[in-house]
């Protein structure tokens, strides 16, 4: 298997880290320029990250690849509860992405307009219901939804997008979680 992704992608991160016993390649790719971004089209014409190929297979998307691994490895699937997880971890995920992008376009994302507005509600709200999820212990367990929000709180860090000290469970969580396999290797500050 060959996965297709950067290094500072929270959701390659999270694929990386459900794939720390299983033999792979992966490939780093620079996905706004050059002959990375030529691959990346070649492959997948969402021009998104990550992809995974398996023999003739090319599988696209963080959520499916899950789906695809949890079949091929035998992993269990994912309950109705932890899709709603993952949804909320993938709202945050996606907002601050929006956020970054926008911010690296030169707009000033703190400005009073619609669309930046939305991304701060959904963030807030959805930091809000997963630190109290976080505080229940509902991440306990090191599986793909926990893998998921760690990708997402340590790589909202290392982008310094937003204090987290108002989530002191989520900050909690990823403090514990630091000694998981593949946490260093897939550090998005070694990108």
């Amino acid at each position: 298997m060959k996965l297709y992704g950067s290094q500072t992608s929270p959701y390659v991160r999270r694929i990386r880290l459900l794939l720390a016993s299983t033999p792979h390649e992966f490939v780093n790719l620079n996905i706004f320029a050059g002959a990375d971004r030529e691959t990346l089209a070649a492959i997948n014409p969402a021009l998104r990250i990550p992809m995974l190929q398996d023999g003739d297979r090319t599988i696209f998307d963080s959520a499916v690849i899950y789906r695809y691994l949890a079949a091929k490895l035998g992993l269990a699937a994912l309950s109705w509860y932890q899709e709603n997880q993952l949804t909320v971890i993938n709202a945050v995920n996606d907002s601050l992405v929006m956020l970054l992008q926008c911010n690296r376009s030169g707009f000033n994302t703190n400005d009073d307009k619609l669309f930046f507005n939305l991304q701060r509600e959904r963030v807030a709200t959805s930091l809000f219901v997963l630190e109290q999820q976080a505080a229940n212990g509902e991440f306990a367990n090191w599986d793909y939804v926990a893998m998921a929000l760690y990708s997402l709180v340590d790589w909202t860090l290392f982008r310094e997008l937003m204090e987290l000290d108002d989530y002191p469970a989520l900050l909690a969580f990823t403090n514990s979680n630091r000694q998981q396999a593949m946490i260093n290797e897939t550090d998005p500050r070694l990108g």
